[in-house]
């Protein structure tokens, strides 16, 4: 179970996020964590998280104990292995207006992630909110319908690994000469895209029938 129960919250949107990396249920206090959850999930470096996984202690200038919660914590994949990272997810809005109450949390959350051997960040709308996260939103759905038959991806491939660079709009023309054709092939394409079979750039824009792809071996 994560280390403390969310709970209702009238000013924020709170739910629970349908997650296949969650260690325990992933419980969200804001729309701004449920979008960075979704972001996890796309990621493919991304192993593992957990929401609201330890309680921070500390000391504040009157001698009084405190603690909080940070958001999360996920394992990822890199280069050099694997590595931990403990993260509060704020708006920038909420950090510039609450800075002096905490300024203390975030330097406790940073102290104990050290301590831990992990890695402390804080992520804005800035880093969460980007073309990636609309991305990751549109191809989900994809995702989660996984390709309509197998001899689609298998066609697919084939023209595009002959083409090697194109976009959805000039593969599909390639492929099929009825609109309906065209469109029956189009879900198993964008699965094709949304599990990295098919490359392409999906930080720099967003998608759309135009998007550069490639050919992956």
């Amino acid at each position: 179970m994560p280390a403390r129960t969310i709970p209702k919250n009238y000013r924020n949107v709170t739910g629970i996020h349908a997650s296949v990396k969650s260690e325990e249920q992933a419980m969200f206090e804001s729309t701004l964590e449920r979008d960075f959850i979704t972001l996890l999930e796309f990621d493919n470096s991304i192993i593992s998280f957990k929401v609201q996984p330890v309680e921070v202690k500390w000391t504040d200038q009157n001698g009084k104990n405190r603690s909080y919660f940070p958001d999360m914590l996920f394992k990822r994949k890199t280069k050099a292995g694997v590595e931990e990272v403990l993260v509060e997810v704020k708006y920038r809005s909420d950090l510039k207006e609450d800075w002096n109450e905490l300024k203390p949390k975030l330097k406790a959350g940073l102290r104990y992630a050290k301590q831990h051997g992990w890695k402390f960040k804080i992520m804005t709308e800035v880093e969460i909110r980007t073309t990636l996260l609309k991305n990751a939103k549109f191809l989900r759905s994809f995702i989660r319908r996984g390709a309509d038959r197998e001899g689609d991806m298998e066609l697919i491939d084939s023209k595009l690994h002959e083409l090697k660079r194109t976009t959805p709009k000039a593969l599909l023309e390639k492929l099929a000469y009825s609109d309906w054709d065209k469109a029956a092939l189009l879900p198993t394409l964008w699965y094709l895209v949304g599990t990295r079979q098919i490359g392409c750039d999906l930080q720099g824009e967003q998608l759309n029938m135009n998007t550069p792809i490639y050919w992956k071996p």
